[in-house]
């Protein structure tokens, strides 16, 4: 039985403002994708849409999030459920910095994003060459 030692995740290189690690990512064990993030006031991500749906649990702080046409505060305790093909962007607000788990059902959940705004993650632009 595969076992997820927190305490020795690798950070993955992502954006300024949100670190991410992951806690179960293309592991070979499942198939998804769960990462933890802290996400500093004003950081986040800019408009895009994956091919899957996505989960993103608020444990700490808040986001501002956008989902398709819908503006809405998420809060700690609360959930941003996205559709797959829906276009959403999400960043930190308030004083504290936020800290999220973002689940994928499939270990390519980020594979083939489309961005409307901004650029992938660095992990992802080193993939892409971009």
């Amino acid at each position: 039985m595969p076992i997820v030692d927190h305490k020795n995740l690798p950070e993955l290189p992502w954006r300024p403002k949100y670190r991410v690690w992951p806690i179960i990512d293309e592991t070979g064990h499942v198939d998804c994708i769960l990462h933890y993030g802290i996400i500093e006031p004003n950081g986040g991500a800019p408009l895009h849409a994956h091919q899957t749906d996505e989960l993103i649990v608020v444990l700490e702080g808040s986001l501002q999030g956008v989902i398709g046409d819908t503006a809405e505060v998420i809060n700690s305790d609360q959930t941003m459920v996205i559709p797959k093909g829906i276009s959403h962007s999400f960043r930190a607000v308030g004083a504290k910095p936020a800290k999220i788990l973002t689940f994928f059902p499939s270990k390519d959940g980020m594979k083939n994003t489309v961005y409307f705004e901004g650029k992938p993650p660095k992990t992802y632009n080193k993939e892409s060459g971009t």
